[in-house]
């Protein structure tokens, strides 16, 4: 039995520090230093949650910017079944979804450029992606402008107000916040 104590005495002690104090400690300062995100960036309309800044949203409207298409299970940006489709490259069915994209892509944006850009076609990982390139948000921005009977130098100016660049170029791309720019389209129109 003396020879378990010692073993005891460091697996308590490191519980207390991995499984305890660590945890608390890191809440603690995220709550501090980062309490919007810490608390999931949500998006609160009237003391009522309406989403969150960092899951997109099923935007289907002429009006609005769509993002990028969503697998999630039952319904698109379904935080409960994220995933990917899992297609393969090489899976007939993958090249079907990218086809019937496009021609969707292409009638609710004649009047844009020839070449769709990828993100617009492909689903993502996790399904819930909130986030764009600028070129694929510059790509449906005729649309908008359009439908919102806005000039597409009013359009383009919110479009640079909400994309985020990294701070050091080899860390990340220049994104579009997708839900945070329909947000800023309507309030741009609400009388």
């Amino acid at each position: 039995m003396a020879v378990f104590r010692p073993a005891l005495r460091v697996l308590i002690l490191l519980t207390l520090i991995t499984g305890v104090a660590y945890p608390l400690v890191t809440t603690l300062l995220g709550q501090w230093w980062f309490q919007h995100q810490a608390n999931g960036s949500l998006i609160i309309d009237n003391g009522q949650i309406r989403g969150s800044a960092l899951i997109g949203q099923n935007f289907t409207e002429a009006k609005y910017f769509h993002g990028r298409p969503s697998a999630t299970a039952d319904t698109p940006y379904n935080p409960l079944a994220s995933g990917g489709s899992n297609l393969a490259a090489s899976n007939p069915e993958l090249d079907k979804q990218i086809q019937e994209r496009v021609k969707i892509l292409r009638a609710a944006n004649p009047q844009a450029s020839v070449a769709i850009p990828v993100e617009l076609l492909t689903t993502s990982g996790s399904g819930l992606d909130g986030q764009l390139s600028p070129e694929a948000v510059a790509w449906q921005t005729p649309r908008v402008a359009q439908a919102r009977h806005l000039s597409i130098e009013q359009v383009n100016r919110l479009v640079a107000e909400h994309t985020t660049t990294p701070l050091v170029n080899f860390i990340g791309v220049p994104v579009v916040n997708i839900v945070l720019l329909n947000r800023a389209l309507d309030a741009l129109q609400t009388p």
